[in-house]
């Protein structure tokens, strides 16, 4: 995957490394350590579920009244129920979190990562809990009506993500958001003229607006699954016990409906 960010968010990395050094505290005996229960099941802060997330990018995880919601956090609450601990979520870079590096400070990653065979070299995944397949957005002045269209145009990309990857294979040179409230700011004021991203996001971000179109979708394939440090399969296992549970119940289907409109098909 693609890396070409020149300058780290400050905020997200502090917040990253705080949680690492809390996690530090709690295994390096000077608190309590975190218990481990029958299942092998071990929490880097004891009676807390620590979740990395990029925010915002919505509608996965974003900021409303004061709290930070979304699919991706409907998820995270039925994990924290299910291992019994408090949910706490860590903002995070998505650069983090790929790269596995957020991992050394939280229990699991939750952030609308798409599984892939480099990320899977160094972070295990969930079973797959949706298709996410990318899209590309325009502006209707912009005269793009195809991905060809798009070249020596102003695209917007997130960096580090697929999204990004596929423009750079189609021969785009994106302009690199750090996070996809910033890009879709920018295509609605208009300082890009597309953008290539998720379904899921870009397909919730331009609903409402008239001057932006939906151009071309890409079945890549892609599947969202929640990243677990290497090894743990206690993790993995528990995390996949929650996801066959609300599949089951029928807790995800409602959770989509609710952020997306509509059920994924």
């Amino acid at each position: 995957m693609q890396i070409s960010r020149s300058v780290l968010s400050g905020t997200k990395i502090a917040a990253v490394l705080a949680a690492g050094a809390l996690a530090l505290t709690a295994c390096g005996g000077s608190s309590t350590p975190a218990a481990t229960d029958a299942s092998g099941l071990k929490l880097i802060n004891a009676g807390k579920l620590t979740v990395c997330s990029d925010v915002p990018y919505e509608p996965f995880e974003f900021q409303k009244d004061g709290k930070i919601v979304g699919f991706d956090m409907d998820i995270a609450a039925e994990l924290a129920k299910d291992v019994k601990a408090e949910l706490n979520v860590v903002d995070s870079s998505f650069e983090a979190i790929e790269t596995g590096t957020a991992l050394t400070g939280c229990d699991v990653s939750i952030s609308s990562i798409s599984i892939t065979d480099v990320r899977k070299s160094v972070m295990d995944f969930s079973t797959p809990y949706l298709d996410d397949d990318l899209t590309l957005v325009a502006t209707s002045s912009s005269g793009i009506s195809n991905i060809d269209g798009a070249k020596g145009k102003k695209v917007g990309v997130q960096q580090a993500t697929t999204g990004a990857q596929y423009a750079k294979d189609k021969g785009i040179d994106a302009q690199q958001f750090e996070d996809s409230g910033l890009l879709v700011q920018a295509l609605k004021a208009g300082t890009i003229d597309a953008a290539i991203g998720n379904q899921s996001v870009l397909g919730y971000a331009i609903k409402d607006d008239s001057n932006l179109k939906r151009v071309e979708d890409y079945a890549t394939g892609e599947k969202l699954g929640i990243s677990i440090k290497k090894g743990n399969t206690a993790m993995t296992d528990a995390v996949n016990a929650t996801l066959k549970r609300i599949t089951d119940d029928g807790s995800l289907k409602k959770f989509e409906t609710t952020w997306f409109g509509e059920a994924t098909k």
